[in-house]
């Protein structure tokens, strides 16, 4: 991602200073970055301080989230952000808090009408007299497929159930799993959503996945973040296809997500869009203008420092 908006400046043919932040330099994007900085842990109270004093101190203009845990705390200081010249591209708190709890998700897009496999508490689900294996076990809160886990027996749920805090269980659903990159601008409106089919994944995160321009999928995208409401940046949407074609959304997550940078080389510049409007710019987006069929490979890359330097 930090390749990603040096590219876009570069188009745009204006000069940037990349900021990071994190609570140690063994975070290897912390050196890539023009600037690194070491902020306190999440949960310690000094760390909204340390963070509006950084934005304010380096005259940072626009804050980019990219770590589940730290979206709603941002999201409820982007005014005191916003005091100081920054933007904070996130949505807000209520979408966060909705995506974060996936209780919460499947209740959103219940209401909304949009496809999704049925969920229950663990203890919803313990106690239903009636079971269709297989289910899918995972935390409640949780993210990038930790503590996740396919169910097929009553002795699995009560043993699972218990080892996974406040976990949750869905119907498990068979099909292609995909990625939506669906873009919200910094006014809430989507104006492109770029379907990635995962092809392999390696710690909850894929490292290899294609652009599959599918009308259908896209518009399922689309409704999934008009129905959340206060949607800003890029919106991660993951669905499931079935043999039969049905779209079920499995999950969301408010943020940029891992494999964001596909959608990107595609053509669905979002840093780029993102830096422009923060500029005041005109943004021409072709909902369509990305291209299909484009797959990504990731493989590992890595930094070396003295350690004197960490």
């Amino acid at each position: 991602m930090v390749q990603a908006f040096r590219a876009a400046a570069a188009k745009l043919e204006i000069k940037v200073i990349v900021h990071g932040a994190d609570l140690s330099m063994y975070a290897p994007a912390m050196h890539h970055v023009d600037a690194p900085h070491l902020l306190p842990p999440l949960r310690d109270p000094t760390y909204v301080q340390a963070l509006t004093e950084l934005v304010a101190g380096e005259g940072i203009e626009v804050l980019v989230p990219t770590i589940d845990s730290e979206l709603l705390i941002v999201s409820k200081n982007q005014v005191a952000l916003g005091a100081h010249g920054c933007t904070a591209v996130i949505s807000t708190p209520e979408v966060i808090q909705t995506c974060r709890d996936k209780l919460l998700t499947f209740r959103c897009l219940k209401a909304a009408r949009i496809d999704t496999p049925q969920t229950w508490s663990a203890d919803e689900a313990l106690f239903r007299k009636r079971h269709r294996f297989p289910y899918f076990l995972k935390p409640r809160m949780g993210s990038a497929g930790k503590g996740a886990y396919k169910i097929t027996s009553v002795e699995d749920l009560g043993a699972l159930a218990r080892r996974v805090p406040d976990a949750i269980v869905q119907e498990f659903v068979e099909g292609e799993e995909h990625t939506l990159d669906v873009y919200t601008g910094l006014d809430g409106v989507v104006r492109c959503v770029v379907p990635r089919k995962r092809l392999e994944v390696r710690a909850g995160e894929v490292s290899k996945g294609v652009v599959v321009k599918n009308r259908n999928i896209m518009a399922v995208g689309r409704r999934v973040a008009r129905a959340l409401g206060g949607c800003r940046g890029v919106v991660t949407v993951q669905c499931i296809v079935t043999a039969d074609e049905c779209i079920r959304v499995i999950e969301i997550n408010p943020r940029f997500g891992g494999g964001a940078p596909l959608g990107i080389a595609a053509g669905a510049d979002s840093p780029m869009w993102l830096m422009a409007e923060h500029l005041g710019r005109p943004v021409d987006i072709d909902p369509v203008g990305f291209s299909d069929g484009l797959v990504m490979l990731r493989y590992d890359q890595s930094v070396f420092r003295d350690a004197a330097e960490l």
